[in-house]
Parts: structure tokens; C-alpha cells; sequence
């Protein structure tokens, strides 16, 4: 069995996968919204650090059209990655936000823009059609989605798009788009420290529909794109220790315990990383751990 098969597998429609994915977005040496930019990891070395995820078992891989930074694109890196490699890897990418080739940031297209931004998908992956495309929501501003999600069923009719799924959502937004077509997967912030997708029942409702639940920057909480900074949650460091694990490991570890349902996408470009990373889908947290992740948080944490 291979380290990301620890965790389990969950389908996306008809697509079977490892619970323990990658998310792709630190490859391009910035973050969503610019606040980690950094020098991008080297195409060689990018591809090197997919394929060593794909060696362990990564078979579901988080991307977008706007990762990119003025010397790197995301998609670009899978394409190359996965030109060289034979074995099934589900690639999932969203659409929505936009930014022009500059790098300015548009928060959302209109449903007959996002034909567009699927294909600009199809090129920079070098695919006939795309496994899985969400649909990530504007905020607040955004109060429906079903023109959107209606274009984007559309696309799915037409051929070009497998499955589809939404990002960054509400629950009214699930009912609203499973009236119009499958949701395979909802993606939301969510993780130890960022809790709004249990209050909201979100967490829940995915697991009752049958619907994958993939939390970003379950990792990183808070700090969102920014880098990783020392673990201050007591808490953590206690179960940490008592598994021999990082305080990273003991995040992924407990956002999965939330249900078999939950799929995780950490991103990095440190190997050494990435493998703590793909290990953390074997770590088992007591009902005790559990209790006092869930808990208050410690003095100083």
C-alpha cells in the first residue's frame, strides 16, 4: 500500500482517490492573493517533487489557471509532470477569480466568461477534458450561484468538464447548485484554528450527501498563504509528541478524522515536507487527542 493509501480513498463522482492529495499553489513561488511571494521552485526541481508525490501515492492534485507568478505557472509544472508519467492522477481546478496576464486580480468572471477560463485550463494541462472544476465563490458579494453553476453544467454536458464541484461556499450554495447538476466536492477554508465550516454544518451535510469535504490551509489556519511560522497551540505540540509526528502532521491528521469523507490538499515545495506530509494520512489521534484538539485552546496557545 502506498504512504498516501493510509488514509483511505474517497470518489469524486467516478474517480477514486487517495484522501491524502497536493495542492499546488506554492509551486508558483506565490499565493493566492500575493501575500507569500517568494522564489519559485525550479521547473526540474517541481517536477521532481510531483513525481515523488505521485511515487507515494498522490493521485488527486488541487491546481488553478491563476496560480501563477511572473515566472511560473502551476497547471504548466502538472503538464510537464504528468507528460512523463503513467499512471492516473486526477487533477482538480477552479474557476471563478481571475487575473489578467499581468497578475491583476479580478474577483469574478460572469458565466459566459468561464467557458473561457475552462479552456485556458484545457491548454496549460495539455487535456481534452478536465476530471473536476469548481466553482469558487466571490465572498460575500455573491449571494447566488446557479447562473454560474448553469454555464458550468453546461460545459459538462458539452464534454469538457467530467465533474463538478464548488469552493468557498455556504450550504444554501450546495442546495442550489445540486438542483442543477452533481457536486462532487465542496472546498473551504477549514482546520483546527478556522472552524466556520462546522458552525455552518457544512462539514456535515458533505458527509450526508456523500460529497467530499477538502479543506485548504488546513495547515496553515489563519496565516492562509503566508509561511509556516513555529506551532503556538500547546495542544498540538502535546499529541505531536506523544506520536513521534510534527505539529503539521497532527493538523492534517486531525482535519481527517472529521470523516472519511474529508480529503486533505497540503501544498509544499520542501520533499522532506511533502513526505511528513503524505505520512500524516497514517496517523491515528485517540478520543482523548481528539477531546483536547476540540477543546479550549491552551494558555498562550
Amino acid at each position: 500500500m502506498s504512504a498516501a493509501a493510509a488514509a483511505g480513498t474517497w470518489k469524486l463522482g467516478d474517480l477514486e482517490v487517495n484522501r491524502i492529495g497536493y495542492g499546488a499553489m506554492r509551486l508558483t513561488g506565490n499565493g493566492m492573493m500575493g501575500n507569500s511571494d517568494g522564489t519559485p521552485i525550479d521547473r526540474a526541481a517541481a517536477v521532481r517533487l510531483l513525481h515523488s508525490a505521485f511515487e507515494q501515492g498522490v493521485n488527486h492534485v488541487d491546481t488553478a489557471s491563476f496560480y501563477f507568478s511572473p515566472r511560473r505557472s502551476a497547471n504548466e509544472l502538472i503538464n510537464r509532470a504528468l507528460a512523463s508519467w503513467n499512471d492516473d492522477v486526477v487533477v482538480v481546478t477552479k474557476v471563478g477569480p481571475w487575473r489578467d496576464p499581468s497578475g491583476e486580480w479580478y474577483t469574478m468572471a460572469r458565466p459566459d466568461q468561464l467557458r473561457g477560463q475552462v479552456e485556458e485550463n484545457l491548454r496549460q494541462l495539455g487535456r481534452d477534458h478536465l476530471d473536476v472544476v469548481n466553482l469558487r465563490r466571490n465572498g460575500v458579494d455573491m449571494a447566488s450561484i446557479a447562473e454560474h453553476f448553469g454555464a458550468l453544467a453546461e460545459l459538462r454536458e458539452a464534454g469538457l468538464v467530467r465533474h463538478l464541484g464548488l469552493s468557498n461556499v455556504r450550504p444554501e450554495h450546495v442546495a442550489e447548485a445540486r438542483a442543477i447538476a452533481p457536486v462532487v466536492c465542496v472546498q473551504n477554508s477549514y482546520g483546527l484554528d478556522w472552524r466556520r465550516a462546522d458552525g455552518s454544518g457544512i462539514v456535515d451535510l458533505c458527509r450526508e450527501q456523500g460529497t467530499a469535504f477538502v479543506p485548504y490551509f488546513a495547515i496553515a489556519g489563519l496565516r492562509r498563504e503566508a509561511a509556516a511560522v513555529r506551532e503556538r497551540d500547546a495542544r498540538v505540540h502535546t499529541v505531536a509528541r506523544a506520536h513521534g509526528a510534527t505539529p503539521a502532521q497532527v493538523r492534517l491528521a486531525w482535519t481527517l478524522h472529521r470523516g472519511p469523507h474529508v480529503l486533505a490538499i497540503p501544498g509544499t515545495t520542501d520533499p522532506a515536507h511533502l513526505a511528513e506530509n503524505i505520512a500524516a494520512g497514517a496517523l491515528r489521534l485517540t478520543q482523548e487527542e481528539l477531546t483536547l484538539l476540540d477543546g479550549p485552546g491552551a494558555a498562550g496557545s
